[in-house]
């Protein structure tokens, strides 16, 4: 089974001249794949034939690993930790043949004097060391309650820096300027776990950026955010390193946007601000000029429906045809490995998201069928 788990990765993290041929497309729903009921939402995914899990790893925060302080860190059997869902969730991920890709994320309030799980550890070793503790119960070799652990080989650095909902604040003022401190913040984090999953796998493969399509740059906005290529530009600056993948979300921005759609101008008709599937060739030049030859993963994306959401939603069918379209998008894309779907389920509050395979009582949309044909093979 480990050969074959190296195998699979090395498939999705092969380079080519003219497309990515072994892009893999995946699930990320953690209300449903981490919290719901695994005897229930497991053999559902491997129904569609999912071969990919994307999975928030919460060191701090609501449902956080470490919300009480280790003793001793980088230990991954310290008794302050708690891996439970996530232990259950690589074991049922192996039980039907799916990789897991964890996504280290949240602050406990002992790492940053108690400001949230959004904002940066006051100490990145702190990040460090519990990325360390992450890589080896998830090394293949570590023995939990319900017995050896299977490996985890994808890592992501955080979720969203350049949204204030998940890491903040966004700028901070220097003497007479504003400096986008979200960018810093964000480079301690990113080496902070590149380098301590590194320091037990060194042949992990992890990504970075993780960002949102679209962001105001504006210090002075109700809610100031930075847009992906500011971000990008302002975290190579800040010295962000030795990451494999710059993973981004391309999400629409209106209801009648395709995923070939460009997004609209900027102000005085100044370049687009958001990085969508429609413009995504912006965001992989400028990842080559700034890192070389690092992949590219598209870890979040998709398409709510209406019903429910009659505002953003789009039809059941639009929702088959716009995966389908953004696959093959990426696809063409040699720089592109990994294709995540936000969701397995539609969220239960309107005010969520609602772009799932399923709705809520778990009947299929078309984009159900798309999803499993391309996991097979059958799309190409």
């Amino acid at each position: 089974m480990a050969a074959a788990s190296v195998y699979a990765v090395a498939l999705v993290l092969a380079p080519t001249a003219d497309a990515s041929r072994f892009i893999r497309i995946g699930i990320y729903d953690d209300a449903e794949i981490l919290y719901g009921n695994p005897d229930y939402v497991f053999p559902i995914l491997q129904q569609i034939s999912t071969k990919l899990i994307r999975a928030n790893l919460r060191w701090g925060g609501p449902n956080g690993v470490a919300n009480t302080k280790p003793g001793n860190p980088s230990d991954p059997a310290d008794p302050a930790y708690d891996w439970t869902a996530y232990d259950r969730t690589v074991l049922r991920a192996r039980a039907i043949g799916a990789e897991v890709m964890l996504s280290i994320v949240g602050t406990p309030s002992w790492a940053n004097g108690g400001r949230g799980w959004n904002v940066a550890p006051t100490k990145a070793i702190d990040l460090r060391r519990f990325a360390v503790a992450a890589a080896r119960r998830y090394s293949g070799t570590f023995t939990g309650p319900e017995g050896r652990l299977p490996a985890v080989r994808l890592w992501l650095a955080w979720n969203e820096p350049n949204n204030p909902v998940f890491l903040k604040p966004q700028y901070s003022r220097v003497g007479s300027r504003w400096v986008l401190r979200s960018a810093r913040d964000y480079a301690r984090i990113c080496n902070s776990v590149v380098a301590g999953v590194k320091s037990v796998q060194r042949k992990a493969r992890i990504g970075c950026g993780v960002t949102a399509p679209r962001g105001n740059n504006n210090p002075n906005s109700s809610r100031p955010s930075s847009s992906p290529i500011a971000f990008l530009r302002a975290l190579k600056a800040a010295g962000a390193r030795g990451f494999d993948a710059y993973a981004h979300h391309p999400y629409y921005g209106t209801r009648n946007e395709t995923p070939s759609t460009p997004p609209p101008p900027g102000k005085r008709g100044q370049a687009p601000t958001a990085v969508t599937l429609g413009n995504f060739q912006v965001l992989t030049r400028e990842v080559q000029r700034l890192y070389g030859n690092v992949r590219l993963w598209v870890t979040e994306y998709g398409y709510q429906t209406n019903p429910p959401d009659r505002l953003f939603g789009v039809s059941y069918a639009e929702q088959a045809a716009y995966m389908r379209e953004a696959y093959l998008k990426l696809r063409r894309d040699p720089k592109v490995d990994v294709f995540v779907w936000f969701l397995l389920r539609d969220e239960a509050r309107l005010g969520g998201w609602q772009s799932g395979l399923y709705n809520r009582r778990y009947v299929r949309k078309d984009a159900r069928e798309v999803f499993e044909q391309i996991s097979t093979g059958r799309i190409r």
